[in-house]
């Protein structure tokens, strides 16, 4: 067990050596609870998909694999009606679609509230 090894060595009779060491843990102050901004600064890089829906359909096997360039697969929303805004696959939002810099974005309209978001979970 030398140059800092710690994997327990087998004796002759093929038992291992084991010296059990204590573990020490850090003290904890306000009974473990940490400190509300301290906890949201935790989860603000953690990156999340976030993906506008335009719509859905459902097809048959057969459908698609007839599907070619030029295709048009009819969805289940009308124009006009607001897309949904998912993070994670989860509903948050519902907005409309605008134009940013060349580039498609969403203005959002309706926001899913914390509480609904919550029940989503479960």
């Amino acid at each position: 067990m030398g140059n800092g090894d710690t994997t327990p060595q087998a004796d002759a009779s093929g038992a291992a050596d084991m010296n059990p060491q204590p573990t020490s843990f850090p003290q904890v102050d306000n009974h473990g609870a940490v400190p509300a901004n301290k906890n949201i600064e935790f989860v603000l890089d953690i990156p999340l998909q976030v993906t506008v829906q335009i719509g859905s359909t459902r097809m048959l096997i057969r459908e698609l694999l007839q599907l070619g360039q030029g295709s048009v697969i009819e969805l289940n929303k009308l124009a006009g009606e607001p897309m949904e805004v998912l993070v994670n696959n989860r509903l948050v939002a519902r907005g409309e679609v605008v134009v940013v810099n060349e580039k498609f974005g969403i203005r959002l309209t309706d926001v899913v509230s914390p509480n609904q978001r919550i029940q989503q979970l479960g």
